[in-house]
């Protein structure tokens, strides 16, 4: 029985996190400095052609498979890594809110203005406010460290 939960949930991470789909977004970047406005609307953009799959429209996340955005204390308390995360991907244990998570977030391709602007949105919706605005050049620090 765990085997096959556990195969079910590898052949949904491998067809659901699709970074294709990054082709087919309309995000356009101009020279001039971003505001957080303008860049939580591009990073919804890019949430809805990345993100949904695994953690929803909601930012909720699919319990014990894909933890939340929304209210997420692993994402308030650590910054960083959850732009690491979202530049890189990120596998093992983690855990948010309490519950214990254990998957594999595949790095998304993504830009280093396009991580601003997820990580913006996320920062800005379903409640949360986290932090301040992030810009691509603070994403392009983190990923050096």
């Amino acid at each position: 029985m765990k085997l096959s939960i556990k195969l079910i949930l590898v052949v949904f991470l491998l067809t659901s996190c699709d970074s294709n789909k990054k082709k087919n977004q309309e995000v356009t970047y101009s020279q001039e400095p971003s505001n957080i406005e303008a860049s939580i609307k591009r990073g919804k953009v890019v949430y809805q052609g990345m993100c949904t799959t695994c953690h929803l429209d909601n930012g909720k996340g699919v319990p014990k498979a894909f933890p939340p955005l929304a209210g997420s204390d692993f994402l308030k308390e650590n910054q960083d890594k959850s732009i690491t995360a979202v530049k890189k991907g990120m596998n093992g244990k983690i855990v948010v809110n309490g519950t214990k998570y254990n998957s594999v977030m595949s790095p998304l391709g993504l830009s280093d203005e396009e991580v601003a602007d997820v990580m913006n949105y996320i920062n800005n919706s379903w409640g949360n406010d986290y932090g301040e605005f992030i810009s691509p050049e603070e994403v392009t620090k983190v990923i050096k460290k």
